[in-house]
């Protein structure tokens, strides 16, 4: 087993990566290094040295540790997660740790989350705000297959909706209003040469038109017709589109318009409140 590590990382993998596809390949826990520094002298069998040359082959041309493994830990669920839906990031984090900001934890709030996908942040606020009454909306029924599939083996109560690719707001019943709409829409520019290494997730959950603001927009415009008075609306965007966002809040007529930052120190999502 060192051998099959060093082999991996010589070949370009981080020492983490490796780790984790070994142990996911010898069906232990992600956690378990010490497992595999105590065991380092033990032998790979023909057919686990052929599994393992297949998963750094596939990782070193861009797959996501993610879908090889078919696992991913997100603000501590332990979520399962394949090629139906995007790699949850870190980033993301910032995003729901300013959502359970809002939401006090006895308050029974409305809480929406629009292009749910792997159900990673509608999760984390039910996981995180048991008070809460989450609802969570994808375009993809393959994506809502994975979400609801989470929720079911998490345990976790959520209503899952499917919506449409032009209305983000579709499947929601007439008047329905909620205390926080929350969403990691599309933001990706056409032409932006980072799609590059991410061919192996969903394009559609990652392009939105030529400036990467067509998703943006929609949700910004459509966003107060299900807000209550003093709802809040926070939105994920990509590095260098916080001011394009202060400005479409405003216009839209929220107040407060304000961004936070990511572990880099990125503005990586800004919200408005709707009064």
């Amino acid at each position: 087993m060192a051998q099959a590590l060093a082999q991996a990382q010589n070949a370009g993998l981080p020492r983490l990566e490796a780790r984790m596809l070994l142990l996911h390949l010898l069906a232990r826990a992600p956690h378990e290094h010490a497992w595999l520094i105590a065991h380092d002298g033990a032998p790979l069998d023909a057919a686990l040295l052929a599994r393992w040359n297949e998963l750094i082959a596939r990782r070193l041309a861009g797959v996501p540790v993610a879908y090889l493994t078919d696992r991913k830990a997100f603000y501590g669920l332990d979520l399962h997660i394949d090629a139906r839906v995007l790699d949850p990031r870190e980033d993301t984090e910032t995003l729901v740790d300013w959502a359970l900001a809002l939401l006090p934890q006895e308050r029974s709030a409305r809480v929406l989350d629009l292009g749910t996908g792997s159900g990673a942040v509608a999760l984390t606020i039910a996981r995180q705000r048991p008070a809460a009454h989450v609802t969570a909306t994808d375009a993809s029924a393959a994506a809502l297959t994975v979400a609801r599939a989470n929720g079911e083996r998490l345990k976790l109560p959520v209503q899952w909706l499917q919506g449409a690719w032009d209305d983000w707001f579709a499947p929601l019943a007439d008047g329905a209003s909620f205390d926080l709409i929350v969403s990691n829409p599309p933001y990706v520019a056409e032409a932006d040469p980072h799609l590059l290494a991410l061919a192996h997730e969903p394009q559609s959950a990652l392009v939105s038109g030529a400036d990467g603001l067509r998703d943006l927009r929609r949700i910004i415009a459509a966003a107060p017709a299900h807000l209550a008075p003093g709802g809040w609306l926070l939105l994920e965007h990509g590095h260098g589109q916080a001011q394009a966002m202060h400005t479409l809040l405003a216009r839209a007529g929220f107040a407060q318009a304000q961004s936070r930052r990511d572990l880099a120190g990125i503005e990586r999502c800004s919200g408005g409140i709707w009064c």
